[in-house]
């Protein structure tokens, strides 16, 4: 822990100190009025690990649950098949060759349109959050359409641009674009007025301001707006391919279900799931690179 680190600290704060298995004390020490707990490594991996545990109980608890339910008979097996029929159902969907193929064309429709919303929602945003013309000309519009659910526009998609890939991209699209637009839009609206201020006696331009003051404070908001988004991004999918699709997990869902496929039918929705998972920690990920700045 260096000087710098110290000065910012109030008497009364703890720090804790990594040390060796040992535990030796760490070279010098806080300075006068800083509590300090020094924890050794091995118990500091100890509560991580119970941490973990802890964490991942419900999910184990579910999981469980699933396999042992229907095997007991607490519930219809015909309808919920145990995990295990399941995991061997999806394990048989992506030796095919089926599950590879379903999946990719969800994928590059999803990252279509989300990848459009993204560029498109973000810059028209922040161009509302910051300048009040394009905010008092576009905010009606934007009330009217917000309130508008994207599943009951999905006939009009339809009507529009026919049943092709078009449909399902646009589709995507617009479900996207409302929590990445509104949470840019509420990030720039919410940055502290004190910076600002600041960052103008400070001589900064406009340009100038909105790089160095602006974005950074709305960064936090926006990537809000975009793990949103990219839940919606799957999940909306289903419903745009469960009408007029001919692959893709919605519509690898809807035929195992019509023709009473149960297992396979779970085997899609897990996959939905899993990766629905894997794109959020994606987006984590990449929100933690862009934010370096902010406190962890």
């Amino acid at each position: 822990m260096t000087d710098t680190a110290l000065d910012r600290r109030e008497p009364g704060d703890v720090h804790w100190y990594d040390l060796p298995d040992d535990d030796a004390a760490p070279d010098g020490g806080p300075r006068a009025g800083l509590s300090v707990v020094a924890v050794p490594r091995w118990r500091r991996a100890r509560a991580l690990a119970r941490s973990a545990v802890t964490k991942s109980a419900a999910i184990v608890l579910l999981l469980a649950a699933w396999e042992a339910l229907p095997r007991l008979g607490v519930v219809d097996p015909v309808f919920v098949p145990p995990l295990s029929q399941d995991l061997a159902a999806w394990a048989d969907l992506l030796v095919s060759g089926q599950l590879a193929e379903h999946l990719g064309a969800s994928l590059g429709r999803s990252a279509a349109g989300f990848g459009l919303a993204v560029a498109l929602a973000i810059p028209l945003g922040l161009l509302i959050g910051w300048y009040r013309p394009v905010a008092d000309l576009l905010t009606p519009l934007l009330e009217l359409f917000r309130n508008t659910s994207a599943v009951a526009l999905l006939p009009v998609f339809t009507l529009i641009l026919g049943i092709g890939e078009p449909t399902k991209i646009t589709f995507v699209l617009y479900a996207c674009s409302w929590p990445i637009l509104l949470n840019t839009i509420s990030g720039v609206k919410s940055v502290e007025p004190l910076l600002i201020k600041s960052a103008r006696s400070m001589g900064l331009g406009p340009v100038r301001l909105f790089q160095k003051v602006i974005l950074p404070a709305a960064v936090p908001a926006v990537f809000t707006g975009v793990r949103l988004a990219g839940a919606y991004s799957i999940l909306v999918l289903l419903f745009a391919e469960m009408v007029g699709a001919k692959a893709g997990l919605g519509y690898l869902i809807l035929d195992t279900q019509s023709s009473f496929r149960i297992p396979e039918m779970y085997a899609g929705i897990i996959t939905i799931s899993a990766l629905g998972l894997l794109f959020n920690l994606l987006l984590i990920g990449v929100e933690r690179r862009f934010s370096t700045w902010r406190t962890p």
